[in-house]
């Protein structure tokens, strides 16, 4: 059996793979690891906090874990449906042991996942999760009488969250007009309550989740809609969230998306502008376009790249103290304010941005120059496959190909069963060729249909 945790945390089919039964194992073997009995508890038990996004199949997940928490001997406060970083805030602003996030994220309906943050609200280092793993298999002494945890609902969850992320930016917003596409997700409260109390006009789209429509055409995956939205309207700008409201894409007045990697590039110029961007660094991900790091030596500042994952993009900022960091996709963390990649929390700092400079997004935005990138997925296929004599010649040659105008990137997905194939060239024809040349070799190598 593979490892069970992925780049962020445990995730596949929900009542398939990520059935009630390991949820019970999982949450009570975070407890036994985590679970140190910091004293912040009134109770004298260690304290975790739960949340979920709005799947259906979250309800009888989140009960399992309940189940498994208390079981294990810890208090449980439950948080309800609230987007992943606000979950990681409420478990720093409890003091509590440990966090659980309910969530598959950007991925379809029918999955979900488990997400774990330790004390503080940070995600979990891998040996922490490899702990977690081999405790759920080794039998121990279970808590009885007193010692079992109690569970109470926290009633104020999403408002001290919203409350957060008002704070967090010392600007108005009004007479900026926004569309907000929630993906149906955990987001389709907070994110407009936000942007409203911040000053803007908001027009919340995809914001009526029913437990079966998260993510359906509609988020940070599926722009159509918000780019409609945003042109009909005459909006400033368009903002999308995934399911559990980790990432921010946004859309300019002309309907055209600007990513994470020219997000991190308007913040970061932000941040440089007010002393906030710690020793003038951001962290970005292999995955980040060429042009951003290019834009940001034309600024001066220095982009360090780690693992695709913005747990690995978190770790690398705290190990250093950097204060801006994040990926291609939408995640972006903001330390000074957050644990974790916050979508809400993002947009509501570009805005900020945007009112305090009186500059339109894409006028913002457009200090990256993207190259053209191709990203090619080939299911079925496991890290094995990437070692391939001659799958490692075919990229080989196309890097010579391209030189210093472009690169390659062939990486396992740690979400999916998939291997991804990146190119950056300086046309997107030829960035597409190299890309389905890797492809191709990769299906052929290992007996895939192409």
């Amino acid at each position: 059996m593979g490892r069970l945790f992925g780049t962020d945390g445990v995730r596949g089919l929900a009542n398939g793979a990520i059935d009630a039964s390991l949820a019970l194992r999982l949450a009570e073997g975070a407890a036994r690891v985590l679970g140190e009995q910091s004293g912040a508890n009134p109770s004298g038990r260690p304290l975790a906090v739960v949340g979920r996004d709005p799947r259906a199949s979250g309800e009888f997940l989140e009960s399992a874990v309940v189940a498994g928490l208390a079981g294990a001997g810890m208090d449980v406060l439950l948080a309800g449906v609230i987007p992943t970083p606000g979950l990681a805030y409420l478990t720093a602003a409890e003091s509590a042991d440990l966090g659980v996030m309910i969530s598959a994220s950007h991925n379809p309906m029918p999955d979900n996942g488990i997400k774990f943050f330790s004390a503080g609200g940070h995600k979990l280092p891998d040996h922490v999760e490899d702990a977690i793993e081999t405790t759920i298999d080794t039998p121990w002494a279970r808590p009885t009488g007193a010692g079992v945890g109690r569970v109470r609902t926290l009633d104020d969850a999403t408002a001290r969250y919203v409350q957060h992320l008002v704070d967090s930016i010392g600007q108005s917003l009004s007479g900026l007009t926004v569309v907000v596409d929630c993906a149906n997700g955990a987001a389709s409260q907070v994110a407009p309550d936000a942007l409203r109390r911040a000053g803007a006009e908001v027009t919340a789209i995809h914001a009526n989740p029913d437990g079966l429509n998260i993510n359906e055409g509609c988020g940070s995956t599926h722009l159509d809609d918000v780019i409609a939205a945003v042109t009909e309207r005459g909006a400033d700008i368009g903002i999308a969230h995934d399911g559990d409201a980790d990432r921010c894409l946004a859309i300019d007045a002309n309907g055209q998306v600007v990513d994470g990697d020219q997000i991190m590039a308007i913040l970061a110029l932000a941040m440089r502008d007010s002393g906030e961007l710690a020793q003038n660094t951001v962290v970005a991900t292999v995955m980040s376009n060429l042009g951003f790091a290019l834009a940001m030596e034309d600024a001066g500042i220095e982009v360090v790249r780690t693992s695709v994952g913005d747990r690995y993009v978190l770790e690398e900022m705290l190990a250093h103290g950097y204060t801006l960091g994040g990926e291609q996709s939408g995640h972006v963390v903001l330390s000074q304010w957050a644990t974790t990649g916050d979508g809400v929390l993002t947009a509501l700092m570009v805005l900020a941005r945007m009112a305090d400079t009186g500059r339109s997004l894409a006028d913002l935005a457009s200090v990256v120059t993207r190259l053209p990138q191709v990203l090619v997925n080939v299911p079925g296929v496991d890290r094995a496959g990437l070692g391939d004599a001659e799958v490692m010649r075919v990229v080989a040659d196309v890097e010579a190909r391209l030189g210093d105008t472009g690169r390659v990137l062939l990486r396992s997905s740690g979400t999916e069963p998939l291997v991804r194939v990146m190119v950056e060239a300086p046309t997107l024809d030829e960035a597409g060729s190299a890309a389905e040349d890797i492809a191709a070799i990769v299906r052929d190598r290992l007996g895939l249909p192409s």
